[in-house]
């Protein structure tokens, strides 16, 4: 099958920087079963086309981008007709997916990856803020064949919107990211804390790091590794520093995925404070990994807990920190949680998510169309 995936990015020629890697793990499945090509919207300045993982990139650039990505869409399609659309992210990748669709009559699978329907106005976040975010998303989702989320609460406000929508997992190269058993604490070094995120408003870092200081005030002893780009031009180190936390929180910037693995495997929880997610992916590498996760009741942490995850109410740094010492006190409960994460994890595996696209992509190329809810 000839299939047509449309991305915002995250597919850079050196398949280390500027990378969504679970993309790339899909990306490198898929290509080796069918003739797969990537429309990359945003990743270059200036029109291109290189191969990466079996398929060709064609990477739009940053002017005029929607004519000129559905324009690229179609003339390929000329020179060989594709099955199959498939968009991450419903505003751009999915508008665009939806409107080449409908010109070329093919099927369009659009996957919500984030913040795409809801508005937070407060941040500037989310996709259906304004009125032209709003049609955008319509556009998408109207024009789509399927609608796949991660997670249940994403499913959720698909719902919401008169949309159904199915579980789309986009799962850990196990190769690459091998499962390991959960490891148990010695009971006498501080418990070890990883926050992988980009320092944003959405990820809302202060409350993590207020609750970092409730734990320091009733004698917990732990680190906190904070993994991931600054947008906020130094906020977060600035409230570290007024906090008093220097001795506990270590920022280190950036780092490529191939460098996060041994974090992980000296890390006790995963840590998260978001005000949304889409079904992050971080949550399912530390899985993989041995680690539980602490966190916000948002995305894949909302939909695990409480067997899998700990989750609390968005913003709540008391109950936050409650949650953290208790577990990082509590081994037992700390292994169950990684155990029983680690388990769904592995069962939605790279490997999964491409057999579940290969399925749905024969489906509709088969007329079996339709959206379906699960």
């Amino acid at each position: 099958m000839k299939v047509a995936m449309v991305v915002p990015g995250g597919v850079d020629r050196s398949g280390e920087f500027r990378v969504i890697p679970c993309l790339l793990w899909l990306i490198e499945r898929l290509a080796r079963q069918h003739e797969l090509h990537v429309f990359a919207l945003y990743q270059e300045p200036h029109p291109s086309r290189y191969e990466l993982l079996g398929a060709v990139v064609h990477n739009i650039g940053m002017r005029q981008t929607v004519r000129r990505a559905v324009r690229t869409i179609v003339e390929e399609h000329r020179r060989g007709r594709f099955d199959v659309l498939h968009a991450f992210w419903v505003k751009g990748p999915g508008t665009i997916a939806a409107m080449a669709g409908l010109m070329l009559r093919r099927p369009v699978i659009v996957h919500v990856a984030g913040g795409e329907l809801i508005s937070l106005p407060a941040i500037e976040y989310g996709g259906r803020r304004s009125l032209k975010g709003r049609v955008a998303v319509q556009i998408a989702l109207r024009g789509a064949s399927r609608v796949t989320a991660a997670c249940r609460p994403i499913i959720d406000e698909c719902i919401a919107l008169g949309v159904q929508a199915e579980r789309f997992v986009l799962g850990v190269d196990l190769e690459r990211w091998p499962a390991v058993e959960p490891r148990r604490r010695d009971g006498e070094t501080p418990l070890r804390m990883l926050h992988v995120a980009s320092l944003n408003k959405v990820k809302d870092q202060p409350t993590l790091l207020h609750a970092a200081a409730r734990l320091r005030d009733s004698g917990v002893a732990f680190t906190l590794d904070i993994v991931g780009s600054d947008t906020l031009g130094g906020e977060s180190q600035n409230l570290v520093r007024s906090l008093s936390l220097e001795n506990q929180v270590t920022f280190h910037g950036f780092l490529p995925h191939a460098r996060l693995r041994p974090m992980f495997d000296d890390a006790d929880l995963l840590v998260l404070s978001s005000l949304h997610e889409g079904g992050e992916v971080v949550t399912l590498e530390a899985a993989v990994a041995g680690v539980p996760a602490v966190g916000t009741r948002v995305g894949r942490i909302a939909e695990w807990a409480p067997d899998a995850a700990v989750a609390v109410a968005v913003g709540d740094v008391t109950a936050l920190a409650r949650e953290i010492r208790r577990i990082g006190n509590d081994e037992t409960s700390r292994l169950r949680l990684a155990r029983e994460a680690q388990q769904i994890a592995v069962a939605h595996d790279a490997d999964a998510t491409a057999r579940q696209a290969d399925a749905m992509y024969h489906e509709l190329a088969d007329g079996q169309d339709g959206k379906r809810s699960q």
